[in-house]
């Protein structure tokens, strides 16, 4: 797979059009993999070769993937790319896989690679699709810069030889249970077009302003030491309210509790980043003023083997059940519709229960539904 990276990159773009001062504050900034990323690559891996070889991803369970030979592919990863390989033929149509979408039209030396792309002459549509492996966020496709990227680079090579009236792109996220698609016309894609061509002028404008925000700031390398997002800690914990003594809930403006709140998880993610980059530094051998590594709780495993400790149990001390010896829990309904596979899970119906969650507080731009909550829904509380 490619090594190189486009300085605005179509994965990257939320960041950049959202913050465009993050480009110059993380260039000489060494980016950090993940085991999850890692993860993620692998799993491109075999979807790559299965859609190009006709190859069932089940076939590969056990081996070790060509590019990533740290990864053997498991049971578990092979069902869930198999999921996005049926997704992507059911299809039809001309496909290719693993495309460089060049997008330098609109973002300056700008290119990316599209998992999927998808041409059906029937009805004139060019169908992006974008697999995300990971399952602690749901990503959905309407105006998903990335994938709007790939789709102008992608139609910028096509539209030539293809009539396309129409661009669908597809988030297929398996482990999540998660598809999401788009569908724009082909007006609506170049007026995204200009409006990405602009945000990427500002981002590599000497005097980009940063911008801090939740979306942008998730993955910023700079966002431990940002001033913008200090700054905007500073007037939302300390401009907004008298001091940072402990004030009565009941006592706060609906504006300031929406401030508050607005700004939660971004200050939260900021403070996380801090402590990294403290910890980083003791780590490699630096100090920090007022602060220091300690060891962790420790913990405690056996050093031999199963078969020795059941052993040692029975004969040495005279335990005599096996019940007490080793404990059992029963597989969830999700692992169990996995087992049985797609075809059968239907028949573990009548079996599972399903229980509503509590009610969760989000921001109303959030596509669930609102719950209707009222007092008559609590038991007496008197």
């Amino acid at each position: 797979m490619p090594s190189s990276h486009a300085k605005l990159s179509a994965s990257g773009s939320a960041q950049w059009m959202n913050c465009p001062g993050s480009i110059k504050a993380t260039e000489n900034l060494i980016g950090t993999s993940s085991v999850f990323a890692d993860e993620g690559s692998a799993a491109h891996e075999l979807a790559e070769i299965c859609l190009t070889n006709g190859e069932p991803a089940a076939s590969w369970i056990g081996q070790e993937l060509i590019e990533w030979d740290a990864w053997t592919v498991t049971e578990e990863m092979a069902g869930y790319v198999q999921e996005y390989v049926d997704f992507v033929l059911a299809l039809g149509g001309f496909q290719s896989y693993e495309i460089r979408a060049d997008f330098s039209t609109w973002v300056p030396d700008g290119f990316g690679t599209s998992d999927a792309v998808v041409y059906v002459a029937e009805t004139k549509t060019l169908h992006v699709v974008d697999l995300k492996y990971g399952q602690g966020i749901k990503v959905y496709a309407e105006n998903n810069t990335q994938g709007i990227l790939y789709a102008l680079g992608v139609f910028d090579a096509m539209s030539l030889s293809h009539e396309i009236e129409r661009v669908v792109i597809t988030i297929v996220q398996p482990r999540m249970d998660h598809i999401d698609e788009w569908s724009i016309d082909v007006d609506a894609l170049m007026k995204w077009g200009e409006v990405i061509s602009q945000a990427a002028e500002l981002a590599l404008s000497d005097d980009a302003p940063r911008v801090p925000g939740e979306k942008q700031c998730q993955w910023c390398n700079a966002k431990a030491s940002c001033p913008a997002l200090l700054k905007l800690t500073e007037t939302t914990m300390m401009a907004e309210f008298d001091d940072l003594d402990p004030v009565p809930v009941d006592s706060l403006t609906d504006e300031q509790m929406a401030l508050a709140l607005n700004n939660k998880k971004l200050i939260l993610s900021w403070l996380d980043a801090i402590a990294s980059t403290v910890k980083d530094r003791l780590m490699s051998g630096g100090d920090f003023p007022g602060y220091k590594m300690v060891a962790g709780n420790k913990s405690r495993s056996w050093s031999v083997g199963d078969d020795a400790v059941y052993t040692a149990l029975v004969d040495d001390f005279d335990i005599d059940s096996d019940d007490k010896i080793y404990t059992v829990k029963i597989i969830s309904p999700a692992q169990a519709e996995k087992l049985v596979g797609k075809k059968r899970a239907p028949d573990l119906a009548e079996m599972i229960q399903t229980k509503d969650g509590s009610p969760t507080l989000v921001v109303d731009s959030d596509k669930r539904p609102a719950v209707n909550v009222s007092v008559d829904d609590f038991d007496d509380l008197t």
